[in-house]
């Protein structure tokens, strides 16, 4: 039975720390009116140089076409219209103040302004049907992995898992990382992991593991019965990923398996080992040499093994994905979370996830490459 005494204690900490999905702002969203505010200020310069210039045969003025393309490219449809129609104005008025040598030239500029004019706008309604649309496939995608990914905190018999996940969303990059934790007999089997790619196919391989996961975890008695079956789920989808014309995925993962023992078994298919902070230096846990990806077994001769590792009662266990560890900073250099992690020696387990997803943020200035997962994993006692 689940040990629900246990939750009260620990309510008022996830209360400030609470983790779950996370999304990012949407990058690039546009400000109103600056790219008319562009156009108007490129045309009035070139208008007052076309007025100074004496030189009859040297005219600015037919560059001004070009400008709503800067609008069409990077502001709304009405603001291109605008644009549009300014810039018809504007060579209208400079024509009939300095006209050009001939008819025949005034009525070809302004017959080309009006045609690019048209081909901007309809350029422009493009591009904005073709960002709605993407739009609406990068929120489904979001919401298809907030349905496929429990909240945190997530709580068996045994352990308290909390965290965060923050997922990149940019251009339908969305399904990477993704973790589990499940009671079963033989103790709470936890999953974490990290999907090849990204995107909507992503999130399908990302859905067979974590359906393999759930329903072999509480049944299997060996950690390596649930490997061999995660193995086998990532086969079968990569077998009619081909079928469908879709590339086939892979996807490292750490199995960790902890019952009332001090040790705690570690399955692992190519994944960064956790790290163990106790009341000693930090420490990356020995889960032994990281075995090939899930979907990739066959390209070995040496089967999967469990390892085992002291995790005693008190200490906590932080299973990071690459998109901590492969963190940049502008000058590139990559994230130094051991030594962050032992100047944090001090913080409260809980807090320690959420204080290195800020921590990255501030590392990278906000670009977010890849997707961030950090869960802390405390015994239940």
């Amino acid at each position: 039975m689940f040990r629900w005494q246990v939750w009260p204690q620990y309510m008022a900490a996830f209360a400030k720390t609470r983790g779950g999905l996370r999304t990012p702002q949407t990058h690039g969203e546009h400000l109103p009116g600056i790219a008319m505010m562009s156009v108007v200020a490129v045309t009035i310069p070139l208008v007052l140089l076309e007025l100074a210039i004496s030189d009859s045969t040297v005219r600015l003025i037919p560059l001004v076409v070009m400008l709503p393309a800067l609008t069409a490219a990077v502001g709304t449809l009405r603001e291109t219209v605008y644009a549009v129609v300014w810039v018809v104005l504007v060579i209208t008025a400079v024509l009939v103040y300095r006209p050009l040598p001939s008819l025949g030239d005034q009525i070809i500029v302004l017959l080309l302004a009006l045609v690019l004019g048209a081909l901007c706008v309809l350029t422009c309604r493009r591009r904005i049907k073709g960002e709605e649309e993407t739009r609406r496939m990068r929120s489904g995608a979001a919401a298809l992995q907030r349905q496929m990914l429990r909240p945190l905190p997530v709580l068996t018999d045994r352990v308290i898992v909390d965290g965060v996940c923050l997922m990149v969303e940019e251009d339908l990059l969305v399904g990477g990382d993704i973790y589990e934790a499940v009671a079963s007999p033989y103790g709470t089997r936890l999953l974490t992991g990290d999907v090849q790619g990204k995107g909507l196919p992503a999130v399908a391989a990302a859905f067979a593991v974590l359906g393999a996961f759930r329903e072999t975890a509480p049944r299997e008695p060996t950690l390596t019965a649930v490997g061999d079956a995660l193995e086998a789920a990532v086969e079968r989808h990569n077998a009619f990923a081909a079928q469908s014309g879709e590339p086939e995925r892979f996807v490292t993962a750490l199995l960790l398996g902890i019952d009332d023992s001090s040790a705690t078994q570690a399955l692992n298919c190519g994944h960064l080992p956790p790290y163990l902070m106790d009341a000693g230096p930090v420490t990356i846990a020995p889960t032994g040499e990281p075995g090939v990806p899930l979907g990739l077994a066959e390209l070995s001769k040496e089967p999967r093994t469990v390892e085992w590792f002291v995790f005693p009662p008190g200490a906590t266990l932080l299973l990071c994905s690459d998109g901590v560890t492969e963190a940049r900073d502008a000058a590139g250099e990559f994230y130094p979370i051991e030594e962050q992690l032992r100047d944090w020696a001090d913080v409260s387990p809980w807090k320690v996830a959420h204080k290195l997803a800020a921590d990255l943020r501030r590392y990278t200035d906000g670009d977010q490459r890849d997707d961030i997962t950090a869960l802390v994993v405390r015994k239940v006692n």
